[in-house]
């Protein structure tokens, strides 16, 4: 496979963004990072538009001197670039309804997940640009990074180029927020989405299921709870040896562990037959992520996920795990040693 582009500050003109208005649709955990970034580098806050309803998140932005509209229709008047920032579920609806019909026949629209994109749930006129500035960490991440003066893994694309400028749109916006400091790496919608979705519904899913069949084992060899659960993740250990691999390498970060350890893991691993969840990983790629099936069944539950208690499809889900027998010790455990976490 061919090497990824990636761009630096240097590939990056600022002066695009010139006198353009500038509209963040959320200020949550990515809008208000971005925000804060994009000011930061010289956009004058008064180019810089939040439209957000009346909560505690649009309070948030007034806070940090933003402007702040809650007509979404008289937000989409005046956006010359406007970022996506609310959750993928209620893009459609939000950005379908209250944003296409009045946004400008050139507006740039920004998205910072391939999801609604790739599946086309979103109307945009062919004159206009889209592209993907994806970020990826979390906001907080995001802003601490850009306030030490680093950069931060992104993702870039130009999936619709209605200006003929839309990729260069899209460098000097992740230049904007700080991400080509470290390499803004040229991508698109479908492969953040098929890399996304895969590592949601098969990574770790076969994760959670390995920790489940591992502890069971376990504690039929006599294991105690607290012993299995302090092991197995809440010592942390698992997140220090991902940062490891983060920085190192993910072979690299087993010098770090002891002699026993690494020959267990190098060893153990070559001995595995990975062909069955090699062929399942496809079947979830191709048969699920890739031809839409998973948007389409997660389309028909979406309303039911503001709903309370077991009406709501993610609340039994968790109900389900906890009843595991993981789920159910690691309970017990949280509760005796309360006064220790």
């Amino acid at each position: 496979m061919p090497s990824a582009k990636i761009y630096y500050d240097s590939d990056a003109d600022l002066g695009l963004l010139t006198d353009k208005k500038i509209v963040f649709l959320g200020f949550g955990n990515q809008g208000a990072a971005q925000a804060q970034n994009l000011r930061d580098t010289g956009i004058p806050n008064d180019s810089i538009l939040i439209a957000n309803r009346e909560d505690a998140y649009a309070e948030d932005a007034k806070s940090r001197g933003f402007h702040v509209e809650h007509d979404f229709s008289n937000a989409a008047l005046v956006a010359d670039i406007l970022f996506l920032l609310v959750p993928d579920q209620i893009q459609p609806r939000v950005f379908n309804e209250a944003f296409a019909p009045s946004l400008k026949a050139d507006a740039t629209i920004v998205i910072a997940s391939g999801y609604n994109v790739f599946y086309k749930l979103l109307n945009f006129k062919p004159t206009q640009d889209v592209v993907m500035v994806a970020p990826r960490m979390i906001g907080s991440s995001v802003r601490s990074l850009y306030e030490k003066g680093k950069g931060f893994p992104c993702f870039i694309s130009a999936e619709q180029d209605g200006t003929g400028k839309a990729l260069q749109t899209s460098i000097a916006l992740a230049r904007s927020i700080g991400a080509t400091k470290a390499g803004a790496i040229s991508s698109s919608a479908r492969e953040e989405t098929a890399m996304d979705l895969f590592a949601e519904q098969a990574l770790w899913p076969n994760i959670i299921m390995l920790f489940n069949q591992a502890f069971e084992v376990l504690q039929e060899a006599g294991c105690s709870d607290e012993a299995l659960c302090y092991e197995m993740w809440m010592s942390k250990e698992p997140a220090e040896i991902f940062e490891r691999a983060a920085e190192e390498g993910f072979i690299t970060q087993l010098k770090h562990h002891s002699t026993v350890s690494q020959f267990g893991q190098l060893n153990g691993a070559l001995q595995l037959d990975g062909t069955a969840i090699r062929e399942h990983f496809k079947h979830i790629l191709h048969n699920q992520v890739l031809n839409g099936k998973f948007c389409g069944e997660f389309s028909k539950i979406e309303a039911d996920l503001e709903k309370e208690g077991d009406a709501n499809p993610l609340n039994v889900l968790y109900k389900k795990h906890g009843a595991s027998e993981l789920g159910q010790a690691e309970a017990r455990v949280r509760s005796r040693l309360a006064g220790l976490l």
